[in-house]
């Protein structure tokens, strides 16, 4: 099928919205008519030289739209809207024990661009290879295939141009805060880094009862927008006494943390800043060699340390939960939307960067 999509020719290169052919579904998979899809960090990180997802390449990982065909064996029928998550094997230890975010082929899965073993991917104009199943999906596009593991079926009443981010950035703030780091109600809680994925975490702190809840940033619009879902407390990022006030706010120190920033200064502040048996999940997409260095001492209160990917959470049980806390107007992460036609990616992809935009949201039917 001839399809619509915004290729990555080369990292620094735009992204340009050509022709593309896309195989016909395979087994268990569709072909979705994409709605809009988010924009995300993780989208740029193939234009970090030596990455394992390499261009040319479409990516997009948080796409959103209705099953126009299926191959032979698929879990969902034509006509069906869905929502695209991470892909996963399905068998490993962690994918039968109800962690596919920590499948033992997640990295090949997801972030080679090129799925598994054999997978067929699209061809351009002059008939040469472009990966096409970055996230299993590569919705940057009019249409995506994607296999059972990665669609979620929703309600046909859902504003499907807007659900994308619920895919990966807001499942994985969500899903850190309310599955891996167990936040309870009465606890504590503090964000370092306020995007979509460290305002999700604010939301749902929110909707977990925490007594207090802090977002640290550098822009002053988004400690705003984090006062507005739910934070207690701001700090700006560049104070000289950001532990102090994170100490402050949360009486102590806080129970759990996030990290969204992946900057090393930042993470060790975070653990400066728990209180003794506290634990910081750390969840930014960095790249590069930078190293985290902590104190002998600074783990000696019981203080804890975890990687977080995807929330830890099983998308077909989760996104369908965030959508419910959405229609009673507990998660309005909408709010942090702004849609761009998808031959506008390049001002999206500027307008994340600056952070100007908090999500932007790529259409692929308009333009």
């Amino acid at each position: 099928m001839l399809i619509q999509a915004a290729v990555l020719r080369s990292a620094d290169a735009p992204f340009a919205v050509e022709p593309v052919e896309l195989p016909e579904p395979g087994p268990g998979q569709v072909l979705v008519r994409i709605a809009g899809t988010g924009f995300c960090h993780t989208d740029v990180l193939p234009r970090v030289p030596g990455f394992r997802g390499a261009p040319p390449l479409i990516a997009g990982h948080e796409g959103a739209g209705t099953v126009v065909a299926v191959g032979p064996g698929a879990t969902v029928e034509v006509g069906t809207p869905v929502l695209l998550s991470f892909d996963s094997c399905g068998r490993c230890a962690n994918c039968l024990g109800g962690h596919p975010a920590y499948c033992d082929s997640f990295y090949a899965l997801n972030l080679t661009g090129r799925g598994g073993p054999g997978a067929v991917q699209a061809r351009d104009g002059a008939g040469r290879e472009v990966a096409a199943r970055w996230f299993g999906q590569s919705s940057f596009a009019t249409h995506a295939l994607a296999g059972s593991r990665t669609v979620v079926p929703v309600d046909p009443d859902l504003p499907l141009e807007l659900l994308g981010p619920l895919g990966c950035g807001i499942q994985t703030g969500a899903g850190s805060i309310l599955i891996a780091l167990g936040v309870t109600a009465g606890s504590t809680v503090a964000v370092y880094g306020a995007g979509a994925v460290g305002l999700a975490a604010v939301m749902a702190a929110k909707v977990a009862g925490a007594a207090a809840i802090v977002a640290v940033d550098l822009h002053d619009s988004r400690l705003e927008k984090a006062l507005e879902l739910g934070a207690t407390h701001v700090v700006r990022g560049d104070s000289d006494r950001v532990v102090k006030e994170v100490q402050a706010a949360t009486g102590g120190g806080a129970h759990r943390a996030l990290d969204t920033t992946a900057v090393p200064a930042v993470i060790a502040a975070g653990v400066e800043g728990l209180r003794p048996r506290g634990t910081i999940g750390l969840v930014g997409a960095g790249a590069g060699a930078r190293d985290l260095v902590l104190a002998p001492s600074a783990l000696t209160m019981g203080k804890s340390v975890t990687g977080i990917l995807e929330g830890d959470a099983v998308p077909q049980l989760f996104l369908p939960r965030l959508i419910e806390l959405w229609r009673q107007g507990r998660f309005p992460f909408d709010s942090l939307v702004r849609t761009y036609p998808l031959a506008e990616i390049d001002r999206a992809e500027r307008d994340a960067a600056a952070g100007t935009t908090i999500k932007p949201v790529l259409l692929p039917g308009e333009g």
